[in-house]
C-alpha cells in the first residue's frame, strides 16, 4: 500500500469509529498493514487491487478467547 493509500484508510478508520487513537503501520510482508488502536494490535488490512478501477480493502480482526475472558 502507498503512503497514501494508508493515510487514505486510517483517516476513513478513525472518523468511522470516532477516535484519532487508530494508526496504520506498515509490516515486513508487503501484502498487508497492521491497525493498532491505543498502541495495540487491532487487525491486518489488505488491499485488493487487482481491478485497478475497484480497489477495496479488507480489515481482518482477530479476537482471542482469552481476550474475551477478561472482559
Amino acid at each position: 500500500m502507498t503512503a497514501e493509500q494508508i493515510a487514505s484508510v486510517q483517516a476513513y478508520l478513525c472518523k468511522r469509529f470516532e477516535t484519532q487513537k487508530i494508526t496504520i503501520r506498515p509490516r515486513k510482508v508487503a501484502d498487508s498493514v497492521e491497525v493498532y488502536l491505543n498502541d495495540e494490535i487491532l487487525g491486518l488490512l489488505y488491499i485488493d487491487d487487482e481491478d485497478k478501477d475497484d480497489i477495496s480493502y479488507d480489515l481482518n480482526i482477530s479476537i482471542l478467547q482469552q481476550d474475551l475472558d477478561e472482559v
